[in-house]
């Protein structure tokens, strides 16, 4: 295991918030989540599968998207972290960041004025792109940002840097306006060549998430002419997939940003912007001229909007469901109403997305009764 990995038993790394599990071992983590889901999913206990996980050093180094505070020290300058309380505890080297977002940070930490002269609040690191956070409506003096540095952060994986100026950052992270991208690319790809920017969400273990969409892919079985629904549909890495299939895809995402990458990453689908309830009216022009119908979800943990599950549920009433999961609890009690409704759970796949965390994400593909 690489010298970063090992955690000292006291100071920072202990009092982190951020990973719960960090100190367990993996086969202890993964009874922990196995449990916890058997116990959440109870009607339906019999039918998980195995977690599909990581092993080894790939358990660690793992995270691309993080949202630090940071925040200044006259004495330490500037560290960036986790609230623990009314503490912030700094975690520029944490073990579960991903190489490039640690070459970035300590850089950052480096070459950044005091706050006085550049007020950050947060860090926001998504790939190759990353965002700081201003408490200001006005840009700061970038001479920090010279030509020997723009090289160093080039050279750490950083691909594009932006400026969010946001004097009420805090309530919200982003505002709507107030971007700067002072060095750099707006755009990158990620491991399946998809574009994204700074604020598009993507899932931390690719390995995990490719599996993921395989098994949604086997069972859902889209031909050629079947009309496939494709909710919070992210960047597109899914939709993509369904159009290459041959199926007649529409997708909802609410993020302007990135439904602006969804578009060029899957150029075959309707891409509709919103929320997924505020799009039930072109779902349903759309599902009034498709064939075999099927649906993919990939809800925030708030789990589906109640409107959109009965519009699954009573009305579009797809073939066969496949939906992602970061809640238990609210799968849960997606399903007893799916069920309720003439679906069968077929199979519920957990996948270990966090590893050192309590958190997991489950596959569950459902069936329409005969």
């Amino acid at each position: 295991m690489p010298a970063f990995l090992h955690l000292p038993p006291t100071g920072c790394a202990l009092r982190c918030p951020g990973c719960a599990h960090r100190t367990w071992s993996a086969a202890a983590s993964e009874a922990q989540k196995t449990e916890w889901l058997r116990r959440q999913l109870a009607p339906w206990a019999d039918r998980l599968a195995p977690m599909r996980r990581v092993v080894g050093e790939a358990r660690w180094g793992y995270r691309r998207k993080v949202c630090l505070s940071a925040r200044w020290s006259e004495i330490d300058g500037w560290n960036f972290g986790l609230w623990r309380r009314d503490e912030l505890i700094p975690i520029s080297d944490c073990p579960v960041h991903a190489k490039p977002v640690r070459a970035t940070i300590h850089e950052l930490a480096r070459a950044l004025p005091p706050a006085r002269d550049f007020p950050l609040a947060f860090f926001v690191q998504s790939g190759a792109q990353a965002t700081l956070v201003l408490k200001t409506h006005r840009v700061p003096d970038l001479a920090w940002l010279d030509v020997n540095r723009q090289a160093t952060l080039a050279a750490g994986g950083l691909e594009g840097l932006w400026l969010h100026l946001h004097p009420a950052a805090g309530r919200r992270l982003f505002a709507r306006s107030g971007w700067r991208l002072p060095w750099g690319q707006p755009r990158s790809r990620d491991g399946f060549g998809l574009v994204y920017g700074p604020t598009a969400f993507q899932q931390q273990i690719p390995e995990l998430y490719r599996q993921a969409l395989d098994a949604a892919e086997d069972f859902l079985d889209p031909r050629p002419g079947d009309g496939i629904a494709d909710l919070y549909c992210g960047i597109g890495a899914s939709l993509a997939r369904w159009t290459r299939r041959g199926g007649r895809v529409i997708g909802v995402e609410l993020g302007g940003e990135t439904v602006e990458c969804a578009r060029p990453n899957a150029p075959a689908a309707t891409v509709l912007r919103g929320k997924c309830a505020e799009r039930l009216p072109q779902l349903r022009d759309w599902a009034s001229t498709a064939g075999r119908r099927l649906l993919y979800v990939n809800p925030p943990r708030t789990g589906l909007e109640p409107a959109v599950l009965a519009w699954a549920a009573a009305e579009f009433r797809p073939e066969r469901l496949a939906y992602l999961s970061c809640s238990a609890g609210t799968l849960s009690r997606n399903l007893q109403v799916l069920a309720a409704s003439g679906y069968t759970v077929d199979t519920l796949i957990p996948y270990d997305f966090f590893p050192q965390t309590p958190h997991v994400e489950t596959l569950a593909l459902l069936a329409r009764e005969a």
